[in-house]
């Protein structure tokens, strides 16, 4: 059977529908877009892409992105951040969405995703070891535990509550508000939500 499609432009609809969110035919206006657009756009596209992994690192203590040359997170080594008080989030793109409203002068702590046993993530896979010595290094004073309002995030605060609670370490845990409807990641919420949400967080 003929081809529909140049085989190089379905190969590249191919490679874009591996993206996340991106269907079959989003896949192919994104492949038709490039295939028309100047050259430039392309090559910078296909640059940024290659250099990711070398410019781009993990923090190794709050384990959001960092640039490759930078030691740690600036917003954790950032003298006016409070290090006392500390937004656990699942993933690095949801401190983007703090960030935004403006309201919160801590640090973060990225777990790196949520307790989902149908998705093979336990414990184990998350930064909590890592959070539990932060509270004793920094004298953290108030986590906020700021999990995405479903059901991997629910028993993501939960067990993290417990999990605190066990260590025996005196910590204020409070939760983020009901501003943010279930079912919405926290990457995707508006600001204003996400203000409500910081300023009404409840205590466990």
């Amino acid at each position: 059977m003929a081809h529909l499609l140049p085989v190089a432009l379905e190969k590249l609809i191919d490679e874009l529908g591996r993206l996340p969110g991106v269907g079959a035919r989003t896949a192919e206006r994104y492949a038709y877009f490039l295939l028309k657009a100047d050259q430039h756009i392309n090559a910078s596209l296909s640059t940024a892409i290659h250099d990711i992994h070398a410019q781009v690192k993990t923090c190794p203590i709050t384990f959001a992105l960092i640039d490759a040359d930078e030691e740690v997170s600036p917003l954790y080594s950032d003298p006016d951040r409070d290090k006392t008080l500390v937004a656990v989030v699942e993933e690095p793109l949801d401190i983007i969405a703090l960030e935004r409203t403006g309201q919160f002068k801590g640090t973060y702590h990225v777990l790196g995703g949520a307790i989902s046993p149908i998705d093979g993530i336990g414990p184990e896979q998350l930064h909590i070891p890592e959070l539990i010595k932060r509270l004793g290094d920094d004298d953290v004073k108030e986590i906020i535990i700021a999990t995405n309002a479903s059901v991997e995030g629910e028993s993501t605060a939960l067990f993290l509550q417990r999990h605190v609670k066990d260590a025996g370490v005196d910590v204020a845990m409070s939760r983020l508000a009901r501003g943010i409807p279930v079912g919405v990641d926290l990457e995707y919420a508006d600001q204003i939500t996400l203000t409500h949400a910081l300023e009404g967080r409840r205590s466990f």
